[in-house]
């Protein structure tokens, strides 16, 4: 059994990493194996309706997302953890959500059943809409989504802030136990 965290933020080490590292920890002491796959840095472009991915199972566009899609495909859990840029999720995010998505709708939806949440970091506003932006992709492909002990949001503006953020920090611990629950569940 194996999830997977996709940090969605272009920032490397900042609040919303630590934030899903934390969470992959709730996870990972349940005995299940995790990876923090960072989109910082990676090449994503946006979606250019070419539609090659509704007669194959491949993107057209060369760039770092098809083998990210593949680790998904192999995964369990799957957590896609976003900051607040502007009200909403970043542009990496957006486009990974896009692309992902077709892939996965014309190719027979094989992130379908699989366990999968949000998370989301904000300085102020914004987080539950970018919450419920996170939330919309999962429940389109499918995803079987455990809750918490609040929505998965916590506040944190400069590098390390979130870690102050003494119920956001619980939410997310508590929503990995809950994931790692459901995965144990679902493959049982």
């Amino acid at each position: 059994m194996k999830a997977i965290g996709i940090v969605g933020s272009p920032r490397k080490n900042g609040n919303t990493e630590l934030l899903m590292a934390h969470t992959l920890k709730a996870i990972g002491e349940e005995g299940i194996e995790t990876e923090l796959v960072r989109l910082a840095g990676l090449d994503i472009k946006p979606c250019n309706a070419c539609m090659t991915c509704k007669t194959e199972e491949r993107c057209a566009i060369k760039d770092d997302l098809f083998p990210i899609y593949i680790k998904l495909k192999e995964a369990d859990g799957i957590i896609l953890g976003s900051p607040v840029y502007y009200g909403s999720a970043t542009g990496l995010v957006k486009c990974f959500m896009e692309r992902v998505g077709y892939i996965s709708r014309w190719n027979g939806e094989p992130l379908r059943g699989k366990t999968g949440g949000p998370l989301v970091v904000a300085r102020r506003a914004g987080k539950n809409f970018t919450m419920a932006q996170l939330t919309l992709w999962f429940q389109i492909l499918g995803f079987y989504i455990p809750g918490s002990s609040y929505w998965n949001v916590a506040i944190g503006r400069e590098k390390g802030e979130v870690e102050h953020d003494e119920e956001g920090m619980r939410t997310a611990w508590n929503f990995g136990k809950n994931m790692a629950y459901l995965i144990k569940k679902l493959k049982g």
